[in-house]
C-alpha cells in the first residue's frame, strides 16, 4: 500500500477540480467529498461523460434490445410458436388460411427513443447523487491555466476561473475518423450517431472488427439488418482470444453476416441512396449506411495540459503511474484519456485510486491482473487474467483446460449450442492465471474466475466450490476439476 506524501493537509479546505464527469470524473468526486474536500466537476455534454450519454450505456441498451431478438429467433426450436399476421399468397395460404408467419421485426426510430432516454435518466441519477452529496457541478469546458487553476467556459457563455490545490483530468476519448470518411450522421456514422437513426440500415457496412465493430455488426445483424464486416486482418477480433474469435466469427457467418476479411477501408463517399466504402486494394464495398470503428483518440487536445507541465505519450494520451499521478505533482488523470485500459470499470478505479492518494488516504496501486472484460456479442466473450497470447509470450509454462458449453444440461435446456469456458493454470501451484468464457450471459459467469485471478486462488479450489445443478456455472467447476493435479507425496 502507498499514501499521499501530503498526509497533514486540511482536507476541509482542500479544493478538488475534476474535468471530466465520465466513470473516472464522478467516481473520484464521490471519494474526494468523503474525504471532506471541496469538489467541483467540469464536464461538457452531461454527467456520466461519453460513457452513459453515447457510449456504454446507450451501446449495450440496443445490445441487450438485441439479445431478445436472438432468443426469439431459437422459439420455435423450444416449441413456442410465434403469432403474426396471415400474408396474402404466401406458401401454405390456401385462402384466408394462415400463411408463412411474419418474423419478428424491429422498430428501430422505438429502440433508439429508448436508449436515449436511458441514457439520459442514467447521467440524471448521477447528477442527482452528486448534488446530494455536495459536489458542485458546473456544464462547460475545462482547461488547466497552470498547476493551480482550471479556467472553464461554462455552456452560457460565461468565463470562470476555479482554484485547485489537486485537478483531476478525466476527459475520455472520442472516435478516430479517417480524412477520407467524414462522418456526417446521416450515412456515414461513427458510433455515438447512431442513436439518431430512425430505420433499419438496409445494409449496412461496419469498418473495424475490434470489440467495437464487432458489438455494432452482431447487435445489428440480430436485429434485421444485412450487415458486411470490413476487417483489415485476417479475422474477428485479432486483440482476443483465437478460439473465441473463431468460433464468434463462425457464429457470425451462419448468421448471414458477410465478414470481409484482410479488407482495409480507405475512405467511404454518400451516394444518391446510400455510401461506397473504398478499399485499400480498389475495391468498393456498396451500402445503405457505413459505421466506422476504427478506433478512438484521446481527448487532450486544448485542454493546457503540455503548457503546464503534463507529459504526454507520442499517441496523445497523458502518462500516469499506478496511482493516476502525471509528472505535475497535484494533477492526476483517469480513464481512457490515459490509455491504460479502454474499460469503464478502470476509469472508475483509476479515479477512485486518485483522489484516495491525493487526500492522504490509504490506496492500493492499480493491478490490471485481476480486471475482467467483457464484448457483448452473442455470444458474449469475457476474459480475465493473463490471455493465452500473453503467457505464450512470456514464455511462462501453464496448463489449460477447455469445455464447450454445448454439454452443459442447463445449455441444452435453453437451446444454447455455442460457447466454452477455457482455464488457464499455474502446472506445479495450480494456481488459476487467467479465464476466457464464452456464452450467454458471461459477463456474470465471469465473477468467481475474477475472484480466483485476483486472490491467487487453486483450480482445486475453484473446483471444490459446490455449483447449482443444472446451471452454466457448472461447466467453471468442471474445467477447473479437469485441472487437478495429483500430489506425489
Amino acid at each position: 500500500m502507498t499514501t499521499s506524501n501530503a498526509p497533514e493537509q486540511d482536507l476541509q479546505s482542500t479544493r478538488v477540480v475534476i474535468v471530466g464527469g465520465g466513470p473516472g470524473g464522478y467516481e473520484a468526486a464521490l471519494v474526494a467529498r468523503r474525504l471532506g474536500a471541496d469538489v467541483t466537476v467540469v464536464e461538457q455534454a452531461g454527467l456520466g461523460g461519453a460513457a452513459v450519454l453515447t457510449d456504454v450505456v446507450p451501446s449495450k441498451t440496443l445490445i441487450a434490445t438485441a439479445e431478445w431478438m436472438t432468443i426469439a429467433d431459437r422459439a420455435p426450436e423450444l416449441g413456442i410458436q410465434l403469432d403474426g399476421l396471415p400474408l396474402a399468397g404466401a406458401p401454405g395460404d390456401a385462402g384466408g388460411g394462415l400463411g408463412t408467419l411474419v418474423r419478428h421485426k424491429i422498430d428501430l426510430a422505438a429502440v433508439n427513443t429508448r436508449v436515449k432516454a436511458l441514457a439520459a435518466a442514467q447521467s440524471a441519477d448521477i447528477r442527482g447523487r452528486l448534488d446530494r452529496e455536495g459536489v458542485r457541478t458546473v456544464l462547460g469546458h475545462g482547461r488547466l491555466d497552470g498547476a493551480q487553476h482550471v479556467q472553464v467556459t461554462t455552456t452560457a457563455g460565461e468565463e470562470l476561473t476555479l482554484d485547485a490545490d489537486v485537478v483531476l483530468v478525466a476527459t475520455g476519448a472520442t472516435p478516430r475518423v479517417l480524412p477520407e470518411a467524414q462522418p456526417d450522421g446521416e450515412r456515414i456514422l461513427t458510433w455515438t450517431q447512431l442513436y439518431d437513426l430512425q430505420a433499419l440500415p438496409e445494409r449496412l457496412i461496419v469498418v473495424g472488427s475490434g470489440v467495437t465493430g464487432a458489438e455494432f455488426a452482431g447487435a445489428y445483424t440480430s436485429l434485421g439488418a444485412d450487415v458486411v464486416l470490413v476487417s483489415s486482418r485476417d479475422r474477428v477480433l485479432p486483440g482476443e482470444d483465437a478460439d473465441a474469435a473463431e468460433l464468434l466469427e463462425r457464429v457470425f457467418r451462419s448468421r448471414g453476416m458477410t465478414v470481409m476479411s484482410k479488407s482495409r477501408a480507405a475512405g467511404a463517399r454518400r451516394t444518391a441512396d446510400g455510401v461506397e466504402v473504398t478499399l485499400a486494394d480498389g475495391r468498393v464495398v456498396q451500402g445503405s449506411h457505413v459505421l466506422f470503428a476504427v478506433g478512438s483518440v484521446p481527448t487532450t487536445a486544448g485542454l493546457g495540459l503540455e503548457e503546464a507541465g503534463v507529459r504526454l505519450t507520442a499517441s496523445g494520451h497523458i502518462e500516469v503511474d499506478k496511482v493516476s499521478r502525471t509528472s505535475v505533482r497535484n494533477i492526476y488523470a483517469a480513464g481512457d484519456v490515459t490509455g491504460v485500459l479502454p474499460l469503464a470499470s478502470v476509469a472508475a478505479t483509476q479515479g477512485r485510486i486518485a483522489m484516495s492518494h491525493a487526500l492522504g488516504d490509504a490506496v492500493t496501486p492499480l493491478a490490471l491482473r485481476g480486471v475482467s472484460a467483457n464484448i457483448f456479442t452473442a455470444p458474449e466473450i469475457a476474459t480475465v487474467g493473463f490471455s493465452e497470447a500473453a503467457l505464450q509470450a512470456q514464455g511462462a509454462h501453464y496448463t489449460v483446460s477447455m469445455l464447450p458449453l454445448a454439454r452443459n444440461p442447463r445449455a441444452k435446456m435453453l437451446g444454447v449450442r455455442d460457447g466454452f469456458i477455457k482455464i488457464f493454470a499455474h502446472p506445479a501451484s495450480g494456481t488459476v492465471l487467467g479465464a476466457v468464457l464464452v456464452g450467454p450471459r458471461a459477463s456474470e459467469s465471469v465473477f468467481p474466475l475474477t475472484l480466483a485471478v485476483t486472490h491467487r486462488m487453486t483450480a482445486d479450489q475453484v473446483a471444490e466450490a459446490v455449483t447449482v445443478y443444472p446451471s452454466m456455472s457448472g461447466t467453471i467447476a468442471e474445467v477447473a476439476r479437469m485441472l487437478h493435479h495429483r500430489s506425489e507425496d
